[in-house]
């Protein structure tokens, strides 16, 4: 039984994935965050507006809301 928490463990260190590696960066989407806005799907939160979009125009770009 204890083999098992062992062979769990290698598998789940084995599959992990880098950060990001998982999804392209597109042009959109690192002109978004180059700016220091995140993109998301759906509404922006209540002191963000969208700004653009991300993910090849299928998430929002959400920038925060300057008080003047």
């Amino acid at each position: 039984m204890k083999i098992l928490y062992l062979l769990f463990a290698v598998l789940l260190f084995l599959f992990q994935a880098a950060p990001g590696s998982a999804d392209p960066i597109f042009a959109d989407t690192a002109e978004c965050r180059s700016q220091g806005n995140f993109c998301r799907a759906g509404a922006c939160p209540p002191t963000f507006a969208a700004s653009g979009s991300c993910h090849g125009g299928l998430l929002k770009c959400c920038s925060k809301i300057l008080a003047k």
